[in-house]
């Protein structure tokens, strides 16, 4: 196991420890999903592949993950894999096998661990380390070495004197790249570049800047806090200006992770247009999450996406029945609509 320079446990600081610096890296496995499934058909290694829902493109499903030819044919995660057939009609595809990526990111997470840096997962293919050292380039190359020793897989990371920094620094080390910025470098980086290169901010939010004259990154950083509250809320509103001048949470918290809540959900091929059924399927549903629960819950939810894509949802207090609890708050929706989609989730006490 490589260790950079050398990474020392410690309270978690940022700036200058001594001889060392503390860093924040954000290490992101590159198309992971499609590089694990590559892994397994060599046979598909510069083709485009797709992944999602159970591989038919006839069928209702997004796409979880699109190989970076794919991308280049104009597919990405999210979109449903009809769409991803018109747009590549030569595209692979295959079913999400949850069971195989979790194993293989176990693995990550543990040649991660055994850099003796704290590790926060952030899902499947990403996580932040803390680390000392006085070359995190090296250090970082190291690691993508380990974990690409471990699995075959590649990986980019992100270095940064934050979080923010370091997951945005990431995007351009891509692929199986390394890249830092600083609050040194940050108007360089991303200064001239729209708001919504930051993460964080999204179109919707990008669309109420423009109206204030906030076009940039630098915009951002230099709009009155105050006026942005009135705009945004009091949160909301500074928390956006702080983004824009690259400030963020530098504390890396290596406690696992414990889901806050577990549901199920299922797309229908066909739209449900008798709500009898629906009630029928949002009770199966419940007694399922039900069964699969070990934990105290505090609410059970309820999702419905009606035809042809507005998804809306409620929930309830437990109560005495999980399954009554789903039905209660499947009677706060709009019957008589198409479905095509039922969730229920069990969300947990603290």
């Amino acid at each position: 196991m490589r260790r950079g320079r050398g990474c020392r446990l410690r309270a978690p600081t940022s700036g200058k420890t001594g001889a060392v610096t503390r860093w924040v890296l954000h290490v992101d496995l590159d198309q992971f999903i499609a590089a694990v499934e590559v892994l397994r058909h060599p046979e598909l290694r510069g083709q485009p592949v797709v992944v999602g829902g159970d591989g038919d493109p006839a069928k209702r499903g997004v796409v979880s993950t699109a190989s970076y030819e794919a991308r280049e044919l104009g597919v990405h995660s999210g979109m449903p894999l009809r769409t991803a057939a018109k747009r590549c009609p030569d595209c692979v595809f295959l079913p999400v096998d949850a069971d195989t990526y979790n194993a293989v990111s176990a693995v990550v997470m543990d040649t991660l661990r055994d850099s003796g840096c704290p590790v926060e997962v952030l899902g499947w293919d990403e996580a932040f380390l803390a680390c000392d050292t006085d070359d995190p380039e090296a250090f970082a190359r190291d690691l993508m070495a380990d974990v690409k020793e471990a699995t075959q897989l590649d990986c980019s990371v992100g270095i940064g004197d934050n979080k923010l920094q370091a997951k945005i620094a990431t995007g351009f080390g891509k692929p199986a790249g390394v890249f830092r910025i600083t609050s040194a470098t940050w108007f360089d980086v991303l200064g001239d570049r729209p708001p919504d290169a930051i993460w964080g901010i999204g179109g919707k939010t990008l669309r109420k800047l423009e109206p204030l004259g906030i076009t940039t990154v630098r915009h951002l950083a230099a709009a009155d806090p105050d006026r942005l509250a009135a705009e945004f809320g009091p949160m909301t509103g500074p928390w956006l200006v702080l983004l824009g001048r690259g400030r963020g949470d530098a504390d890396v918290d290596p406690t696992p992770y414990v889901a806050r809540s577990h549901g199920r959900e299922v797309t229908y091929q066909r739209n449900i247009k008798d709500w009898t059924e629906v009630a029928t399927e949002i009770a199966r549903l419940a007694r399922q999450v039900s069964a699969e629960v070990d934990r105290p819950v505090a609410r059970v939810v309820v999702k419905v996406r009606y035809a042809p894509f507005v998804t809306v949802t409620h929930g309830v207090p437990l109560g005495d029945s999980f399954e009554d609890a789903a039905l209660a708050a499947l009677a706060r929706f709009e019957p008589g609509r198409p479905v095509r989609l039922l969730g229920v989730r069990a969300e947990f006490t603290q």
